[in-house]
């Protein structure tokens, strides 16, 4: 049995400004982000005022990296291998944030750290007799804190799931911050390892978000087995092939493209074993090299544009002489695809969609995740709670993260 909790403590604490490091490595692992931010309190009821400081990259090694997706795809690792990667990424996470504290000159009060997503089921299924939802993010928080001498807040996505959400998406709350606008509609595009989309209707405090699908996690796996690379630098390599629409459609007719928000995806259903799938259904229909890595960029595209036209069309209400009440912003290393956002611009700008990227904003395309956990991390440490129900699915409002001291 049950008992219904309550969204937070009843000692709140009154909040007060910090700078906050926000740090995320994302379905991508390419490495760390780390975002400084100041963070004070609005008015009275108010919003947060944020202010990024400063953004620093710190790229996985080689075997990290191997290490990491290992333990992503892999359909057994040990268990001994999973604690050792847990330590090591909270040693790499704690130096990336010394790193990058040292760089910019500024010191940090707290740290707010996503951590690596190994596994994530947002659905509840059946397991051991009991149905369930679950997720895992790696890296030791106490080891973080050691290396920081901070405390720090992690483990964000769990309470969320208690209360009966997807625990994801989490970037919301930061969309609703920096980007509610009275007069236009804003939706605010997450072009990491996977699509997430929020919109934020004119002049309303709704929020409709969701994982559309891939943005970078196909695109990335297929240019690391046919070229050896880690991605698809600009573009180049998707704009010099020609899109395998037949394969596009039939992707298209997974299921998971049909199903209304709340939804979330990771490499459980775009990782390694989807992408050796891809490639094949790709040269069975023809293709040459560059010509996988060109439909899988339109897969992308696609996607997200099917789920704008039948989820987020509705949601904001739109008519025709509306459409050009719409700003569509894009942040995460996708945007520095420059073929991606080529399609993207080509299907959406007839709409009277104006597309931009978040760097127009003051914000970096690849630091506004970390700034969104430097965000959460604020708010949990002041005891308020930092879902979005809308967006997850949650029944209630409720704290995120855990605190390591």
């Amino acid at each position: 049995m049950k008992r219904v909790r309550s969204a937070g403590p009843a000692n709140v604490i009154t909040p007060k400004p910090m700078v906050v490091a926000g740090v995320m490595s994302g379905t991508s692992a390419d490495g760390v982000d780390v975002a400084l931010v100041r963070i004070a309190p609005g008015r009275i009821g108010g919003k947060p005022k944020l202010k990024l400081l400063g953004h620093v990259h710190t790229s996985y090694s080689p075997r990290l990296r191997a290490a990491v997706l290992a333990a992503m795809d892999a359909q057994s690792v040990t268990a001994a291998d999973l604690a050792r990667l847990h330590w090591r990424l909270g040693q790499v996470y704690g130096d990336a944030v010394v790193a990058a504290e040292l760089k910019l000159s500024l010191r940090a009060k707290l740290v707010g750290v996503h951590g690596q997503t190994v596994y994530h089921q947002g659905a509840a299924a059946k397991y051991l007799g009991a149905a369930l939802r679950c997720t895992w993010q790696l890296g030791e928080a106490a080891e973080i804190a050691g290396r920081t001498g901070l405390p720090v807040v992690s483990d964000f996505r769990p309470a969320d799931m208690v209360a009966g959400g997807q625990g994801a998406p989490l970037v919301p709350m930061l969309d609703r911050v920096l980007y509610a606008d009275t007069a236009r509609n804003r939706i605010l595009q997450n072009l990491g390892g996977i699509a997430n989309m929020t919109a934020l209707p004119a002049g309303s405090d709704a929020v409709l978000a969701f994982d559309s699908g891939p943005a970078n996690v196909v695109i990335d796996g297929v240019m690391q087995q046919l070229y050896g690379k880690r991605f698809d630098r600009n573009g180049a390599v998707a704009a010099r092939g020609r899109v395998l629409q037949t394969v596009v459609d039939e992707v298209l007719r997974m299921p998971y493209f049909a199903l209304p928000a709340p939804k979330s995806c990771g490499r459980e259903e775009f990782g390694g074993g989807f992408v050796e799938r891809f490639i094949a259904e790709c040269r069975q229909a023809g293709a040459r090299d560059a010509d996988v890595v060109a439909t899988a960029t339109a897969l992308t595209a696609q996607s997200i544009l099917q789920a704008y036209r039948m989820l987020v069309w509705p949601f904001l209400g739109q008519s025709a002489p509306l459409a050009d009440a719409t700003d569509y912003i894009v942040a995460g290393g996708g945007a520095r695809n420059a073929t991606l956002l080529r399609m993207l611009r080509e299907s959406l700008e007839p709409l009277g969609i104006q597309v931009s990227t978040s760097e127009a904003t003051g914000i970096p395309a690849e630091a506004k995740e970390a700034v969104a956990f430097a965000l959460l991390a604020w708010l949990r440490w002041h005891h308020v709670p930092g879902n979005v129900p809308s967006a997850t699915g949650a029944a209630r409002p409720v704290l995120l993260g855990k605190v390591t001291l």
